[in-house]
């Protein structure tokens, strides 16, 4: 009986240290995500005052790029070099929209991946940036899916 409550608890102890090494993972992800999306951010907002508007030619609705996965790997950007622990630095895509209902705003869909330790643990999130004149919306999302 000493045996099979000792295993039960060894077995309860190998699953509380899975469980953690992945939050710990997750989070790894999402903070590398978050801050290669608020760079990006940031860097858009920077630009937005100097870059002249080429909304005309931009087809309305929502980006697409980011969903597949060779499109971002091509047009992502690392804002930073190296995230501390994780496999890969965290890239952000900056794709920029035409909004049908304000043709006086510019708007970009941002999507960010961060990497824990795996490649299976990645982290996708999005912001939606409006700019019109001095005013900035900032719409942010999580992807509940990877692309494909």
């Amino acid at each position: 009986m000493m045996l099979t409550t000792s295993a039960g608890w060894f077995e309860t102890s190998l699953a509380a240290a899975r469980g953690a090494n992945n939050v710990r993972d997750y989070l790894q992800a999402f903070h590398a995500a978050d801050s290669a999306l608020n760079a990006c951010a940031q860097s858009v907002v920077a630009a937005a005052g100097f870059e002249p508007q080429p909304v005309a030619s931009l087809t309305p609705g929502e980006p697409t790029q980011w969903k597949r996965e060779a499109a971002f790997e091509a047009g992502a950007v690392a804002p930073v070099a190296q995230w501390p622990g994780s496999l890969r630095a965290p890239q952000c895509l900056i794709e920029p929209w035409r909004l049908s209902t304000r043709a006086d705003a510019r708007a970009y869909l941002l999507t960010s991946r961060g990497f824990g330790q795996t490649k299976e643990s990645q982290v996708w999130l999005q912001m939606e940036l409006v700019i019109a004149g001095e005013q900035i919306e900032r719409h942010w999302r999580r992807v509940a899916a990877r692309p494909f």
